[in-house]
């Protein structure tokens, strides 16, 4: 039997949360089309009868980090690389090689892990992924051993990602499985919970606003009816954000809820009441 650690790495936005959701079947990383949605370490479990892969997403490696936040998730996207057994590089042919690329190169480059190319959109028509080549030829130019394969990929539509989970395997140790059968994920279930909450910030707000905002769950209880309480907090940096996450009488507030109160009870399979407020905290960035 075969297990260890998988980690997907990558520049911001080339599709890891979405590739790391399909892979193991469900929804435990956030989405969104905006930079520094993932802001910390996810871990995804596969099992499979010939053992069990824990995919590790990390956060998009930018290339400019003059904030704190961005600092934070440079630092947490290099430390995942420790411990791991297999690197799953994951590219966006949409997209040209830029600064933030050769910063996610040169980490990989101070890798002893095997290492797989994932060049993903492959269900895109050849001629809206134009720099597919480009990718190739960065990494194998250089001729690297521990770069083992490629493949062509969709996190969308799970284009050849039988094959990739091939390769991985072929690449794990032996080892007995980390986590029980049937586990998706090691997240906390409060941590998971304001996760998708903050998604609905993301999708909803524009501008600057989503990078100044955090969501703390402070209550998660289930009621004698069966249904879930949920307390939770959005927490900004400015009043001014405050008043717009609101909206005029409550209305941006109420959309962001009502949207994650119906993923949430999707979800769980379990009435939702989701007990949300907006609160102005400079200190959360730091």
């Amino acid at each position: 039997m075969k297990s260890g650690l998988v980690v997907l790495v990558g520049r911001s936005n080339v599709g890891k949360s979405t590739l790391l959701n399909t892979l193991v079947g469900t929804k435990v990383a956030i989405t969104s089309p905006k930079p520094q949605t993932t802001r910390d370490i996810i871990r995804g479990i596969l099992n499979d009868p010939r053992g069990q892969i824990v995919f590790v997403d990390t956060p998009g490696v930018f290339e400019h980090a003059r904030d704190p936040l961005t600092r934070q998730i440079n630092a947490t996207a290099r430390k995942a690389l420790a411990g791991v057994d297999v690197v799953v590089y994951v590219v966006d042919p949409t997209r040209a090689i830029g600064t933030e690329e050769h910063r996610v190169h040169a980490l990989l480059r101070n890798s002893d892990r095997p290492k797989i190319l994932a060049i993903n959109k492959a269900d895109l028509h050849e001629r809206a992924r134009p720099h597919r080549d480009a990718y190739h030829d960065l990494v194998f130019g250089e001729q690297d051993p521990l770069f083992t394969a490629e493949f062509d990929v969709s996190a969308l539509r799970r284009q050849n990602l039988n094959l990739l989970i091939d390769q991985i395997f072929t690449l794990l140790p032996d080892g007995e499985p980390m986590y029980p059968e049937g586990q998706v994920t090691d997240v906390p279930r409060e941590f998971w919970l304001a996760e998708l909450i903050r998604e609905k910030v993301f999708l909803q707000m524009h501008q600057e606003i989503p990078y100044s905002t955090n969501v703390e769950v402070d209550e998660a209880a289930s009621r004698a009816d069966g249904t879930l309480y949920v307390r939770a907090r959005i927490l900004t940096t400015d009043d001014r954000y405050r008043k717009m996450l609101i909206g005029s009488g409550g209305r941006r507030i109420k959309e962001m809820g009502s949207m994650a109160r119906k993923e949430l009870e999707t979800a769980m399979a379990r009435k939702v009441y989701l007990d949300l407020k907006v609160e102005t905290d400079p200190r959360w960035i730091r």
